[in-house]
């Protein structure tokens, strides 16, 4: 999911819906009151609630170990649904029927399973998701207000195990308030023995919310996700920090997002026959007419998600396909209202692009579809979002080249498609560790931008038709948009409780590992990722994980590791600085001096006077020296500071004459003075000259002249200026 759009995550406000009263469901215009059901000892313990970053790799035969390519199947499949649900477009509701089934990998008998049921998240303001809002201030996003009438919720109809009625309770594993009903606990009949599998036929029934985070509708829009009841993640003992079998099922919060195992997806969807529909998977055969209906019949294998989209409004598909060695065939469909008819084009060659650069740089694309979805106006909060092989990206209105629309739509668009590879390939748990999403596919978006010169053109069209255009690459971007003097939180710190919310886990990895890259080098970072995607496709790596590929790979275990240490697992401040420069000349100094015998006296009247009718004498011997130079060499002392983390410092200092030195300033210490004699004055001292931190707090202090030089300073104050403009350009579009 991409924080929408790019800047509008400034601009974020909260907003609050009012109460609701607990325990309480919306049925069909109804109110029910949900019973709980008995409980029984699941013998099997839940992950913690404040889970994060796991520090110990993965066992080797982890999820079944690396796929090789050899196999029956892409993934170790360990679920299989079965779904048919029926889509009322006027009271936006979904009743499905679900043959859920689900192989027990563990060497125990398993007696309770845990459900996802994410759609309770907008049943009421008191869910965990609701809660969260209003303790952090922000609202999710824009902020879109949920008005009476716009909650949404997800019923269990009923549940059977062989013909036997299942009992369930809600629970809240994260110890969220006793109303929220985002997990279900299935107490079965019949155990699941070790190694043995077990199929649940559900009845549910989803009312739809009206969108505003993740999923719903907007007139006859629909966006369905996380719309069916989804099992949880049985972890074993190796997998991603486990000692033992474990259940993995976190609330719904606010800013988290999902986990879940692979499986296959059987899905027949029926809606009216005007309805143009998208999802995940490939249609298989036409859609079956029935009673004015269309049954639409999606299967993907290899996926961990389905979520789908229909509206009576949609133009008539933009479609093409997409090649690439080591990869099927692609067909990639762009579904849009007509009033974004502009966009879809450049989202399809978006969509081309990164598949180009994703399969490049990582590996190949596995699946054979690719559905992009671009949300009418009003339903904005549907934007920027990835389910397998299906996202939505954003609409621009009044779509022009070379503007922050126009960038914002290529670079959402690529985003998302790139959460395929993060969130849909290399399947994290993105409750505990979203770095791995979220911050991996920045960093990546960002390495494609830069690659591509995809950058952000600040200026509106009328500016640009005035001669006025600052662009600024994307990596700078990211810097605006990342806390630098008081970076909060961990980036291996979970989703669900972060002082400065999800935004700085977007930007401040795309830093830390932009700047990891700088250190070891392009080509071993990009290396290290393919053997990264090579060895976690289809299972579910976790940082340890991560750490652990890069570290071997790269062959600079002690770089990768000291990276991970300040950023990943702590949190770390970098802020060296130029404290001070000088350059003097070596003159005669006053005072007694012995030579020849005999002690001279030299008055400081008498050094200055001496010192002038040397330079004089010099001058007119070298009419055309440079400034900067002279008879009397030069003294030059440089004074770095440090006030965050050690880091591996360049110090480049340059001399009138052309010259350069160019030392190192690596280790614990606070400060150091560096220093010089030479035969030039020095002009300037930077610290970083390639520009390899870009988590310094400020780049600015990183550089001093001997004098001043205002151009870096009006060189931002412009800028600063555009960017202010273009702000308040899109404030009045809000």
């Amino acid at each position: 999911m991409q924080p929408r759009p790019i800047l509008k995550v400034l601009l974020a406000t909260a907003v609050v819906a009012g109460l609701a009263i607990q325990s309480l469901l919306y049925a069909q215009g109804a109110l029910v009151v949900a019973v709980p059901q008995p409980t029984t000892d699941t013998g099997i313990p839940l992950a913690a609630a404040n889970a994060a970053a796991v520090t110990t790799p993965s066992a080797p035969n982890a999820w079944g170990g690396p796929r090789s390519g050899n196999e029956a199947t892409l993934s170790d499949r360990v679920v299989n649904y079965q779904i048919e649900a029926t889509l009322d477009p006027v009271k936006h509701t979904v009743s499905g029927q679900q043959k859920l089934t689900w192989r027990n990998r563990s060497d125990q008998p398993v007696r309770s399973v845990y459900l996802h049921l994410y759609l309770n998240a907008f049943q009421n303001a008191n869910s965990t998701f609701h809660s969260e809002i209003r303790r952090s201030g922000r609202g999710f996003r824009s902020g879109v207000e949920t008005k009476d009438g716009d909650w949404g919720y997800i019923e269990l109809r009923s549940v059977q195990q062989n013909g036997a009625k299942v009992d369930w309770s809600f629970v809240q594993p994260d110890g969220g308030p006793d109303t929220d009903q985002t997990v279900v606990r299935l107490d079965l009949p019949q155990a699941v023995q070790a190694g043995a599998s077990t199929t649940l036929d559900i009845a549910f029934f989803d009312q739809l919310p009206r969108v505003v985070a993740r999923t719903g509708y907007f007139e006859t829009f629909h966006l369905v996700g996380q719309w069916f009841p989804k099992i949880g993640v049985l972890e074993l003992a190796g997998e991603r920090g486990a000692t033992a079998p474990r259940w993995n099922v976190h609330e719904f919060h606010m800013e988290s997002e999902f986990y879940a195992d692979f499986g296959s997806y059987d899905v027949k969807l029926t809606v009216p026959k005007a309805f143009t529909v998208g999802a995940t998977g490939q249609r298989q055969g036409a859609p079956v007419e029935k009673d004015g209906m269309l049954t639409h019949h999606y299967k993907q294998d290899d996926v961990h998600d389905f979520a789908w989209t229909a509206d009576s409004r949609t133009a008539t598909p933009l479609t093409g396909t997409w090649t690439f060695p080591g990869s099927p065939e692609v067909e990639i469909k762009v579904l849009f209202p007509p009033e974004y008819a502009a966009n879809a084009a450049p989202a399809m060659k978006a969509t081309k692009d990164a598949l180009n650069f994703y399969s490049k740089t990582l590996g190949p694309y596995p699946y054979q579809t690719v559905t992009v979805v671009i949300p009418p106006h009003n339903a904005q909060e549907a934007g920027g979002m990835e389910y397998p092989t299906f996202f939505t990206a954003d609409g621009i209105p009044d779509l022009q080249p070379d503007t922050l629309g126009a960038f914002g739509l290529d670079f959402v668009t690529i985003h998302e498609f790139g959460h395929g590879y993060f969130y849909g390939i290399l399947a994290n748990n993105e409750f505990e560790e979203p770095m791995l999403d979220e911050g991996l596919n920045q960093f990546w978006n960002t390495r494609m931008t830069r690659a591509e010169r995809r950058d952000l053109h600040l200026a509106p069209p009328w500016m640009q038709r005035l001669g006025l255009n600052p662009v600024w690459e994307f990596g700078q971007v990211q810097r605006l948009l990342t806390p630098l003097s008081f970076p909060a939180d961990a980036l291996g710190a979970n989703a669900m409780d972060r002082l400065q919310g999800i935004n700085p886990v977007y930007s401040r990895t795309a830093l830390a590992m932009l700047d990891l890259e700088k250190e070891i080098g392009k080509e071993a970072l990009e290396r290290g990722f393919k053997e990264y995607y090579r060895l976690w496709k289809f299972r579910h790596p976790s940082i340890a994980d991560l750490r652990e590929t890069l570290a071997e790979t790269t062959g600079q275990r002690k770089t990768v590791e000291r990276v991970f240490a300040q950023q990943v697992y702590a949190v770390s401040k970098v802020d060296d600085s130029i404290d001070s420069l000088s350059s003097e000349e070596v003159l005669p100094q006053p005072g007694s001096h012995a030579g020849k015998g005999k002690r001279i006296l030299l008055s400081n009247e008498a050094v200055e006077k001496q010192a002038d009718e040397i330079r004089e004498k010099w001058a007119k011997a070298h009419p055309d020296a440079k400034e900067g130079s002279g008879p009397f060499p030069y003294h030059t002392v440089v004074v770095v500071k440090r006030k965050g983390a050690a880091v591996p410092q360049t110090l480049q200092v340059r001399f009138a004459d052309g010259s350069s030195e160019t030392v190192k300033f690596e280790g614990e210490e606070r400060w150091r003075r560096f220093e010089w004699t030479r035969n030039s004055e020095a002009v300037s001292a930077t610290l970083d000259p390639e520009g390899k931190h870009l988590l310094d707090i400020n780049k600015l202090d990183d550089s001093q002249t001997l004098k001043a030089d205002r151009r870096a300073q009006r060189r931002w104050s412009f800028d600063l200026a555009a960017l202010a403009q273009t702000l308040y350009t899109l404030i009045a579009t809000l």
